[in-house]
């Protein structure tokens, strides 16, 4: 079974090496590694060209960081979907034989695991643990969500339920998660592992004024699927990152 990553590029030259040499070195074998790059004016594209693993390259302007995940989704040819952004890269060399396992499972539509954020230029240095926990539909008024980075979907999801919404600038991801998961009743498993490594500085995580914005558009995204979250959801949501710098 093939699996496609898709990793979106612009001026990435500083961290790009290690999202490429993490894929390279999967044990898995049947990966589709497709770049979506936004016109990058730095080594970028030099770097990728070193990586003969790389199936596709596509290079054209974009309209943000989830009009390029759709882009490169929409080109995939595996059966299922992954995204590794370039400031990240996978914990391990068995990432993806671990999650193609799970969906050796025809039952099974999506998969999510761990992550951890770690320093932006010391990467063995982890600054939190995102430990997602066994999926419950009810976490999502708590505030729960899987970390996007970490989630690998069927791309028939995708098909039926509708790509990234360009209308939200940092809660797509939250949003495809409602609708995938919460609306739509998908069957996914939880692999308890580190999946990912984050460097930190995510678009809706700089600044408090970032964050009173993200969470404007984190109702949108319940609006946007016709759901209403409870009174306490989105007040919880920034909140359960607390326990992600104590828990290792």
């Amino acid at each position: 079974m093939k699996i496609s990553i898709v990793t979106a590029t612009y001026n990435s030259a500083a961290t790009v090496r290690d999202t490429l040499q993490s894929i390279a070195s999967q044990t898995y074998e049947n990966i589709e590694h497709i770049i979506v790059d936004g016109v990058s004016s730095d080594q970028t594209l030099d770097i990728v060209a070193q990586y003969p693993h790389v199936a596709r390259v596509s290079s054209e302007k974009d309209k943000g960081i989830y009009d390029a995940m759709n882009k490169g989704i929409r080109i995939a040819s595996g059966e299922v979907i992954g995204i590794l952004n370039s400031d990240d890269f996978y914990n391990s060399n068995q990432v993806i034989e671990n999650v193609m396992r799970l969906f050796a499972d025809q039952t099974v539509d999506a998969v999510y695991g761990d992550l951890q954020y770690v320093h932006q230029r010391d990467t063995s240095k982890i600054v939190r643990t995102w430990k997602s926990g066994e999926f419950s539909k009810r976490n999502f008024y708590f505030g729960w969500m899987p970390p996007h980075p970490s989630f690998f979907v069927r791309k028939k999801a995708y098909e039926q339920f509708g790509y990234f919404n360009l209308a939200l600038k940092t809660a797509a991801d939250y949003e495809i998660m409602l609708r995938f998961l919460f609306k739509n009743d998908m069957k996914v498993k939880y692999l308890p592992q580190v999946l990912v490594k984050m460097r930190t500085g995510g678009a809706s995580n700089i600044s408090i004024w970032n964050r009173i914005k993200a969470n404007r558009e984190d109702r949108l995204a319940w609006q946007i699927n016709g759901i209403k979250p409870r009174f306490f959801t989105l007040v919880l949501k920034p909140l359960r990152k607390i326990n992600q710098f104590v828990i290792k």
